[in-house]
């Protein structure tokens, strides 16, 4: 890639180089503008074609609205009105469709109409689009599945599992097809993401998807697999992350993290920022203690003052990872299924 671009510099300079300068002239018609054809803001935004759009719009928003909350009478309403504006701008247009024509030629030569109303128009279209998916897709609209929300740790390691890219080569998202579902088990639900921030769906897998990761291996196959995934998958072409194993969790800014994540609303409890801190390394101690159980080579790194090292917290996540609750029409939690 460099070289590419080294040799396509010198292709430039070349180019430049080998060029010869001339004098010339070029006769250019400057044309002026006439008074007629100035256009004031008021004079854009207060035409026939601009507030017959902006009634259609209202009247077609009550319609809508009007008909999805039962407010059956604003609904009717809209209805009306949307269809009296449409055949009453029509009917306009038919008659005096050189005025529209002049307003639109007019509009095109005059810069700041022209852009307050492209303004306007891609505003509109922005919040009919992201307000009403603002509104819908929170956690008390999901139904089927919910995530069950991180501990202190997890989010620890959902952030190094960030940080050390790991999203780049493993997606979570199982995807509503046959072999996706075969392979990797249920398709994901929008649900089982809904406190992610950012959500890790990825999109592209060299690695398997992780969308169902928890609960599937212990503690000990994790720790062995960061440290050196080809002692367990000899053909694994995932490099090894031994820097986990000797660097400290970051454990002290949880609290602004979740704090954070609450001002975006992430239900967390209210806790004190010494509560999060001891959940984190109580959490900790637990996963080191059961690790200190079990029996590795000498190849691994000794399970010894483990607890307050980064490949605890991300081990901590990758056993969260996929948790939901099962919630239905009543948004009430039935039961915690992995």
């Amino acid at each position: 890639y460099l070289v590419g671009f080294i040799i396509g510099a010198y292709n430039i300079f070349r180019t430049a180089a080998s060029g010869k300068a001339t004098n010339g002239t070029v006769e250019v018609v400057v044309e002026k503008s006439t008074p007629d054809r100035d256009m004031g803001i008021l004079g854009g935004i207060f035409s026939a074609p601009v507030l017959y759009g902006l009634a259609g719009t209202f009247a077609c928003t009550l319609w809508i609205y009007g008909s999805t909350y039962g407010h059956q009478l604003v609904g009717m309403v809209g209805m009306v009105g949307t269809f009296a504006t449409v055949i009453a701008a029509v009917v306009h247009f038919k008659s005096g469709w050189k005025g529209w024509n002049n307003w639109h030629d007019r509009l095109l030569e005059n810069v700041f109409p022209f852009s307050i109303l492209v303004f306007l128009a891609v505003a509109l279209g922005g919040l009919i689009q992201i307000i009403p998916t603002v509104l819908v897709n929170k956690a008390e609209n999901v139904e089927d599945r919910r995530q069950v929300l991180y501990t202190p740790l997890e989010l620890a390691g959902r952030d190094l599992y960030v940080s050390e890219g790991c999203y780049n080569c493993h997606s979570q998202q199982i995807r509503t097809l046959e072999p996706d579902v075969m392979r990797y088990g249920d398709y994901s639900r929008l649900g089982e993401s809904i406190y992610d921030h950012p959500y890790q769906w990825g999109s592209k897998r060299t690695g398997p998807d992780l969308a169902r990761e928890s609960g599937k291996r212990g503690n000990d196959w994790h720790y062995m697999h960061l440290f050196n995934p080809r002692s367990l998958e000899v053909k694994s072409n995932m490099p090894n992350y031994p820097w986990l194993f000797a660097q400290k969790a970051d454990l002290d800014s949880l609290p602004r993290r979740i704090e954070i994540q609450r001002m975006i609303g992430v239900p967390w409890p209210e806790q004190t920022a010494e509560q999060v801190i001891f959940s984190a390394r109580a959490q900790a101690e637990k996963i080191a203690a059961d690790l200190g159980s079990k029996t590795f080579s000498r190849e691994f790194p000794a399970t010894r003052d483990i607890a307050d090292k980064k490949i605890v917290a991300l081990i901590a996540y990758l056993q969260k990872v996929g948790t939901y609750e099962k919630v239905g029409p009543a948004k009430v939690a039935d039961t915690a299924t992995r």
